[in-house]
């Protein structure tokens, strides 16, 4: 698990959306598995790598259910329409929402629907997973379900996120971004430290250890304004 982070404006979301071709590139190119994406489909590349944006709204027409089953179009083999219900029930299930498979989706608050996309790329059954601030709209305990799950979305998975104490804590690595460029990349003990953080964000940081007993490389940041220099 990647975690992507940096100011507003950097370039975070852009950096992701080039992953799956949505801007073009100036320079390089983009592989997946060893195969460069502008030479392959959009249903090949559908079927290798899940994206879920930050505006997630669909089709409020839609039910839930019928929402998460478009995952599924993307899947080079499923079996008739009992597997892929039972399927769509077993996702729902794990992002919180079994009880939900025959609301509208005009019906949910916006931190439902950011569960339900994440259950519509659980049914793309793609090796890899992008996810541009997947913790939107959600309220602390369901921030940590959706993290704790999306470790096991894919093999891999890559997340913008602003909150740098859950980048810390369920980040296997991290990109720091700014002015559209790579800053800063390693494990999170090496990167999120004031020197990379202060200038890279305009303040001053405090990292304080988290409390012993949560999993992972769990820390806490307090941010403070730079003192400005005044003349004497």
């Amino acid at each position: 698990m990647t975690a992507i982070v940096g100011p507003n404006g950097g370039g975070k979301s852009t950096a992701l959306r080039a992953l799956i071709r949505a801007v073009p590139l100036h320079s390089g190119r983009v592989e997946v598995d060893g195969d460069d994406v502008t030479r392959r489909s959009r249903r090949w590349l559908a079927q290798h790598v899940a994206y879920v944006g930050q505006h997630v709204d669909g089709d409020p027409g839609l039910s839930v259910a019928e929402e998460v089953a478009l995952g599924a179009l993307a899947r080079r083999r499923w079996g008739g329409r009992a597997d892929t219900t039972t399927s769509v029930a077993t996702a729902l299930t794990a992002v919180g929402l079994g009880t939900q498979v025959n609301a509208l989706l005009g019906t949910l608050s916006g931190g439902e629907r950011q569960r339900v996309a994440l259950a519509r790329a659980m049914m793309q059954g793609a090796d890899h997973v992008l996810l541009d601030e997947p913790t939107n709209h959600l309220d602390p305990r369901h921030r940590l379900e959706i993290l704790t799950l999306a470790r096991t979305l894919a093999p891999t998975v890559v997340m913008v996120l602003h909150d740098l104490d859950l980048a810390a804590r369920f980040a296997d690595r991290v990109v720091v971004i700014a002015g559209g460029r790579i800053v800063a990349t390693g494990a999170p003990d090496d990167v999120l430290v004031p020197a990379v953080l202060d200038p890279v964000y305009g303040v001053r940081s405090h990292v304080v250890a988290a409390p012993p007993g949560l999993p992972g490389q769990a820390k806490h940041f307090a941010f403070d304004l730079p003192q400005e220099r005044t003349t004497p």
